[in-house]
């Protein structure tokens, strides 16, 4: 089961990644555009990584603050869940009381 949380993530961040890059070929060509909505559910859907890392190597939406600040929370969401997955656990904090 963690193996298939796990190649969401991938399969969805590669999705992501690549309609960035599309979306900004668009955009220079004067070309029909891919609607925001649709980036923000890909990056919400598990493509955080891929969309975050696309904005950043196509430049692309990066003057836009609550994508560059929402990519990246979903990015980091996206990778303490794959740890997680993996199986990495943090340590039991000591208890105060």
């Amino acid at each position: 089961m963690e193996m298939l949380g796990i190649e969401w993530i991938v399969f969805m961040s590669i999705w992501s990644f690549v309609t960035m890059g599309y979306d900004k070929r668009q955009a220079k060509q004067k070309n029909r555009r891919i609607p925001e909505k649709h980036l923000w559910i890909l990056a919400i859907a598990g493509g955080g990584i891929g969309a975050y890392f696309g904005m950043q190597v196509f430049r692309h939406k990066t003057r836009h603050t609550s994508f560059r600040v929402g990519f990246l929370m979903l990015a980091l969401l996206d990778a303490v869940l794959v740890l997680y997955l993996l199986g990495l656990r943090m340590p039991s904090m000591p208890s105060l009381f």
